[in-house]
């Protein structure tokens, strides 16, 4: 039985409107495509729901880390245009190649077991599996180094030529584009285009080059080439202040934070001074005072890191958290203040009414805002508001 907000413990309220609202924003400033990425759940968001809000507002396409979260898109219903980039060569793709999902192959070994899945008709125009090539141009994570890179674009390139597979992309990933004026972005840009011209060289004529990230798309056009991946600017969230300190809403003034995380309190009472509160006693009442339980805990995505540190805001007053983070509630102490159960409480929100934000809660968790909202668990339900009527 479905629940109403009104009724919930806790949930994420996302807010559609201002999704839509900063893939349109995004748009503006480049004229490249756009992927949008919608791994790890949205960013926390809720895939299904997310993916469908850009892809409407504009995206051209998805994409995705896991081969799983790839399939929960297929089977929700989503045919657009998907790509994901983080399988092992002990995958089974069957179904992402049978339902037309974009791999990302990054090593010869990819691309061998990329060409063991071949659908029935893959020699019939549009519908071999379709691939994108990365190469490694400074991150040291995924793709190939310069040294492979050759050798990768022509056996691509002649399993191309022999109709078993279509390159559609080459990509590679930026490393600091968040850092101010970092070299970097500069020399990685230009190896790009050196690695392009050598998959040119191979005979190879993608459709998409796609370099820029969030931060890439927002502060360097030169990494635009013909696609850019977002993934925390259209959930509102600055890429470029990504561990910025409290004290407003700390993001591009075009975008518009996405998330509020909400709650209740489920228990008021009265205690002496000196009273103990959470494990370890690790906070003592200073006076006689009033106690508040929220049903969130580290289970719930709340870092335990933020304990005596993290704020929440209850009738429009921050308290902050009295002691330890436990697994599924905390506590703050709000002296006399009227505060009773049922009572709405606003973990973080886009900072509007003087809420805690998302930057505010990195800071007390001594992280960027990605792993605040990426490590919201499945007990918190998503609410969705606005959207298409």
């Amino acid at each position: 039985m479905a629940n109403s907000p009104e009724t919930l413990r806790a949930y994420a309220e996302v807010d559609l409107d201002a999704l839509a609202h900063n893939v349109r924003e995004v748009l503006t400033r480049t004229d490249a495509d756009l992927m949008a990425v919608v791994k790890a759940d949205a960013y926390g968001h809720g895939a299904v729901g997310i993916a469908r809000t850009v892809l409407a507002a504009g995206a051209r396409m998805l994409g995705v880390a896991t081969l799983d979260e790839a399939v929960t898109l297929r089977l929700a219903g989503i045919d657009a245009q998907l790509v994901c980039w983080l399988w092992t060569p002990q995958e089974d793709l069957r179904y992402a190649v049978d339902t037309g999902v974009e791999l990302v192959v990054y090593s010869l070994a990819h691309l061998a077991r990329v060409l063991e899945f071949p659908v029935p008709d893959s020699r019939v125009p549009g519908r071999a599996p379709r691939i994108h090539l990365k190469a490694d141009t400074g991150l040291g994570r995924g793709g190939a180094t310069p040294a492979d890179w050759q050798e990768l674009c022509r056996a691509a390139a002649a399993a191309e030529r022999d109709g078993l597979i279509t390159v559609v992309g080459l990509m590679s990933h930026l490393a600091s584009a968040d850092e101010e004026d970092d070299p970097s972005v500069g020399e990685q840009t230009e190896n790009f285009r050196e690695m392009a011209a050598a998959a040119e060289a191979a005979g190879l004529t993608p459709e998409y080059r796609h370099l820029a990230n969030s931060p890439g798309t927002l502060d360097h056009p030169a990494t635009h080439f013909d696609l850019v991946r977002c993934g925390i600017a259209l959930y509102g969230l600055d890429p470029l202040r990504a561990d910025a300190t409290p004290g407003g809403r700390q993001v591009d003034p075009g975008l518009r934070p996405v998330m509020t995380l909400r709650s209740r309190v489920v228990l008021t009472k009265r205690v002496p001074a000196g009273h103990g509160v959470s494990y370890g006693l690790t906070y003592r009442t200073p006076a006689e005072t009033t106690l508040a339980l929220i049903p969130l805990g580290y289970a719930d995505g709340i870092p335990r890191s933020a304990s005596s540190r993290g704020e929440v805001q209850v009738n429009g007053r921050r308290y902050r958290i009295a002691g330890r983070v436990a697994m599924d509630q905390f506590v703050i102490d709000v002296g006399d203040d009227p505060v009773e159960i049922g009572d709405q409480v606003v973990v973080f929100g886009p900072g509007d009414h003087g809420e805690p934000t998302v930057a505010d809660w990195a800071t007390y968790a001594g992280t960027i805002h990605y792993e605040i909202v990426t490590r919201l668990g499945p007990r918190v339900p998503r609410v969705y508001i606005g959207g298409p009527s």
